[in-house]
């Protein structure tokens, strides 16, 4: 068999020396998801497309309820719905049993429009309209207020119904990990916090009944997450000494990692990522040693990323070939970071759908986009890869199906392999009646002649 002539170049190769950036830590290839050939994705669905493990998503659940559930009496679980709020996916996270965490009127609405109750949603975020604010009162809705406008603007939503309705506040404060996040809720060293608790505590309207916190994302330190405990129970008892009340519920929210690469990173994250038992064990043990037992609320953890992040792939396809000035070889594939907007932190595992030979060099993925921005991947290891080559792009899970974006190009599908091995599309392809649907042409501007 004749074999495919490669031209040969010459470019300086310096082993050994890590770089910001670091180089793709696998040489690997798959030819399959879960046993099903990498082929029938795309011909099923097309390329690009996303695809998620049912089976996949509804284990690592499990894993994760059950050690939290084990560690701490009251442990609940609500399903973060800005991680991945489709239809299909939101579904198995309610038949498990979470209720919904949104963070804006949109998965609000979502949320309802699926059958989940509105005292089943935990409603969090920065911006909440005063007419959300009025169903979500009236619904019942767990309502956990952010700043001090957005306490005055619940009075007033509270008023209109004339209702007075119970909510919590947000809280930050310092863990010991930075940069702080400190952009949401009310500070609990500066005395903010308590200030906020102050005036529910003097409303007509409102009464306070829980805290919560996200201390950060992507988080690495479990010790974090035991400081965010100490100061939330000690918040807790200042609150319920002083002004005789009862806090039924403490929400310590999520940001545990995932097993994606975080770039600058050097350690792959098998070695660099903990894992998530220590997450919940930092939270649930620090729980039950600063509550006695007849003290002990609802805890409510909001993990989204961990549980679904290494239950997607992405599947794309390399379009061109070229080598740039420099010499370093590029790819050009049918995937942007229009989809895949956590490329901007994240290196991905790169398989290629079958063994290649060749010498391996690193190169760079682009995607289709006429944008010099549009870098899927800055350094990724591989053979000489023909036309057509597909790559499988993963962990994939979490983020992209809701951070994308229609721009330039449609949006692809998104398959699901179901836990008897059937596929469903969970999302068709976007046409150019999705994109153009809402617009509407000016009656003047409907004529013209080129």
């Amino acid at each position: 068999m004749k074999k495919e002539y490669i031209k040969p170049y010459i470019k300086k190769q310096t082993a050994g020396i890590m770089n910001k950036f670091g180089v793709s830590y696998n040489k690997g290839h798959r030819e399959d998801i879960l046993g099903i050939p990498i082929g029938n994705f795309t011909d099923k669905f097309g390329s690009p497309v996303f695809v998620l493990s049912e089976k996949l998503i509804r284990e690592r659940y499990r894993k994760i309820y059950s050690h939290f559930s084990s560690k701490y009496p009251k442990a609940k679980m609500s399903w973060s719905y800005k991680t991945n709020y489709l239809d299909a996916v939101c579904s198995i996270m309610h038949q498990e049993g979470e209720t919904a965490e949104v963070v804006s009127d949109f998965e609000y609405q979502k949320a309802r429009r699926l059958g989940v109750p509105g005292n089943k949603i935990i409603y969090n975020g920065p911006y909440k309209p005063i007419e959300s604010l009025k169903v979500a009162f009236q619904e019942g809705a767990m309502v956990n207020l952010d700043n001090f406008d957005e306490l005055i603007k619940a009075e007033d939503a509270a008023k209109s119904i004339n209702k007075k309705v119970p909510v919590g506040i947000r809280v930050n404060m310092d863990t010991g990990v930075y940069p702080q996040w400190s952009r949401f809720g009310f500070n609990i060293e500066n005395n903010s916090a308590f200030n906020a608790v102050k005036r529910i505590q003097h409303s007509e309207n409102l009464y306070l009944e829980g805290i919560h916190c996200h201390i950060g994302t992507f988080m690495l330190d479990p010790n974090a997450y035991r400081e965010a405990v100490k100061k939330v129970v000690a918040l807790m008892r200042k609150i319920e000494i002083m002004f005789k009340i009862n806090i039924k519920y403490l929400d310590f929210g999520g940001g545990f990692p995932s097993m994606n690469k975080l770039k600058g990173t050097y350690l792959p994250p098998e070695v660099s990522v903990p894992p998530v038992e220590e997450f919940i064990d930092a939270v649930a043990d620090t729980l039950l040693e600063e509550l006695k037992p007849d003290e002990y609320p609802d805890v409510y953890l909001e993990t989204g990323r961990s549980i679904i992040d290494e239950a997607g792939w992405l599947i794309t396809s390399v379009d061109a070939v070229k080598r740039l000035p420099d010499g370093t070889k590029s790819y050009i594939i049918d995937a942007g970071v229009n989809l895949l907007y956590t490329s901007t932190w994240y290196n991905y595992k790169v398989e290629i759908d079958r063994e290649l030979h060749g010498a391996y060099e690193n190169s760079v993925i682009y995607g289709p986009l006429c944008m010099n921005i549009d870098v899927v991947v800055e350094s990724a290891f591989l053979p000489p890869l023909p036309i057509g080559t597909r790559l499988i792009l993963s962990p994939m899970g979490a983020y992209n199906v809701t951070q994308w974006m229609q721009f330039i190009r449609y949006r692809p599908a998104v398959a699901m392999i179901m836990e008897d091995g059937s596929l469903e599309e969970i999302r068709r392809p976007e046409t150019l009646d999705d994109v153009v649907g809402p617009e509407r042409i000016p009656e003047k501007l409907k004529k013209f002649e080129l």
